[in-house]
């Protein structure tokens, strides 16, 4: 049964569909669920810096098998209901019921949500560990486009993965898999972290051969802190390159250095995508608007100023 949602968001807002349809890039940015009251006050200071440069979307992402719903739905409806921005839901598959997963849907329906990001989600051991459904639940982000679209006019985001999933058996089969989303309703894609600008457009490509062209939205993290980086990478299953290593290391134990070749390293790659044709960026802030603020401040920048 559809939730009966109007045509558009708050506000007189459109959904991340009609935006990149009309021509227009997508920036937006991403934050994960405060985990007490001073992550909290970290989160919407971020949220408020960030908010002056007019995203796309905003977003909040579950926790690892997926803990956190409870505050990621609130979180998401605050500011849909307390800001000028637009969110995209995080709605993961992992231990949720199919009559959980409606139930999700409607907080977010009611809250005026239309954008969702469906994901399968990954295990609490990390994406390469073996997925166990929930017994009443969904076995592939597939089966969550199609239940998302099934209950009102959604627009729906895909995770896309440039080096190819942990558990995917060639790049041309998750390629396959990213083109069946898209069949299924999926209306968008947000990709992995990832370092090369190649990976990218390679995934583009092979998605293009199947016969899909839904946007493939760069997912962009940047380097302040390498052995953290190093961490995100595994968990992820991307593949931190020596020539990026190389050159955040070379500053050894000098902070302020690494942080900043690692901003001018995430720019060039931006840059890069844009000229390429990339229908926008997406940035994996960590609840700290500094870094991404830098870069979107140096792709704004005119030419020669």
């Amino acid at each position: 049964m559809a939730l009966g949602l109007p045509s558009r968001m708050p506000g007189g807002a459109e959904t991340v569909r009609d935006l990149i349809a009309a021509g227009e890039r997508s920036f937006s940015f991403e934050f994960f669920p405060p985990k007490d009251e001073q992550g909290e006050r970290q989160l919407w200071t971020a949220l408020r810096e960030l908010e002056a440069l007019q995203p796309t979307f905003v977003s909040v992402t579950y926790g690892a098998g997926g803990s956190t719903r409870d505050r990621t739905v609130r979180v998401t409806e605050r500011i849909a209901q307390d800001t000028s921005m637009t969110p995209l839901a995080h709605l993961t598959c992992v231990d949720h019921s199919r009559e959980t997963l409606r139930s999700v849907i409607g907080s977010y329906a009611a809250a005026g949500v239309r954008n969702v990001l469906a994901l399968r989600g990954d295990p609490s051991e990390g994406p390469a560990a073996p997925y166990t459904a929930h017994p009443e639940g969904l076995r592939y982000a597939v089966e969550l486009v199609e239940l998302v679209k099934s209950l009102g006019d959604f627009c729906v985001g895909v995770a896309a993965f440039p080096e190819g999933h942990p558990s995917a058996e060639s790049l041309d089969r998750d390629a396959w898999v990213l083109a069946e989303k898209a069949r299924a309703g999926a209306d968008f894609a947000i990709t992995q972290l990832f370092f090369r600008p190649e990976d990218y457009f390679g995934l583009v490509d092979r998605l293009t051969a199947l016969g899909v062209d839904i946007p493939v939205i760069p997912g962009i993290m940047p380097i302040t802190n390498l052995a953290q980086i190093r961490r995100m990478a595994e968990l992820s299953g991307a593949e931190l390159p020596p020539h990026v290593v190389e050159r955040v290391s070379k500053h050894g134990d000098d902070p302020a250095a690494v942080r900043a070749e690692g901003i001018a390293l995430a720019t060039e790659l931006c840059d890069t995508l844009l000229q390429g044709g990339a229908p926008g960026l997406h940035f994996y802030t960590l609840n700290r608007s500094k870094a991404t603020r830098e870069i979107f401040a140096g792709l704004r920048a005119p030419v020669g100023g």
